[in-house]
């Protein structure tokens, strides 16, 4: 009986964690079949997602710490998302009055709502870090990968490479999150997988219902190729140092403060 209650704590601290991806997908679906006269699709998409960020701010589902998280993932997304189009990589092919260079600018939000699972898991669950790098390291692991994402283009992909540094920089690094009365722990690199495996299904659910289309799947929708898993795994991993970072730079500013 402790175990299935530990087990209904963490699927609901989960669920509540996931209001905003969760929502933005019920919006990607009632697009689908809701049209409003005069606006297209991706605006109200965009419309939904800021009155959601709202409503999340506003109701103290969201703190204003998280929020200045989100907004800063909104943007890292969104130029990614640029460059992405850009290369052919995906595309927006609806028309719309909030886009920028060939991207909606909900698609930022998309990335944005990474970052609010994690910032809201993290503090639902009570996550505790053990073993964290130093910040030379991870910072600049984490600027690697993001710049790997636009140079894999021109250059050789290095993401196996930077896949293999990721399980020395983190060998000793494991994640704490809590249940009830119980503590539990695993190594930090499984908890970068897990996310990006999940994240990669959630993909698959928002190209069929026609968030970005792959070029594969102009003709009819398909499954997202598998190895995709291995870009999410990696994105995962740059959401979650930055969130870390800012989380350590609070705790140390708070710690500078009260010695003053």
């Amino acid at each position: 009986m402790v175990y299935l209650r530990q087990l209904y704590d963490f699927a609901y601290q989960q669920a509540m964690s996931c209001i905003f991806p969760v929502s933005i997908f019920l919006t990607l679906a009632l697009s689908k079949v809701l049209h409003v006269p005069g606006l297209y699709r991706y605006d109200f998409i965009l419309l939904i997602c800021l009155l959601i960020q709202y409503v999340m701010y506003n109701t103290g589902l969201e703190t204003k710490d998280e929020l200045k998280v989100i907004s800063v993932f909104h943007l890292i997304g969104l130029a990614l998302e640029i460059y992405k189009v850009h290369t052919a990589s995906w595309s927006y092919p609806e028309p719309a009055w909030t886009k920028v260079m060939g991207v909606p600018l909900y698609s930022g939000f998309m990335y944005a709502s990474v970052a609010s699972y994690m910032c809201q898991s993290w503090r639902r669950l009570r996550l505790q870090v053990h073993g964290w790098p130093s910040a030379v390291w991870t910072v600049a692991l984490g600027g690697m990968i993001y710049l790997n994402f636009f140079t894999h283009h021109y250059v050789y992909d290095f993401r196996w490479v930077l896949t293999a540094l990721l399980f020395i920089v983190f060998f000793r690094t494991s994640v704490q999150f809590s249940l009830q009365q119980a503590t539990y722990k695993m190594p930090l690199v499984l908890s970068f997988f897990l996310i990006g495996f999940f994240i990669w299904i959630a993909e698959n659910i928002a190209t069929f219902f026609g968030a970005w289309q792959y070029p594969n799947q102009r003709e009819a929708w398909q499954l997202v190729h598998i190895g995709k898993i291995s870009s999410w795994f990696l994105l995962v991993v740059i959401s979650f140092i930055i969130v870390a970072q800012l989380k350590h730079l609070k705790v140390r500013k708070i710690k500078a403060s009260h010695n003053y």
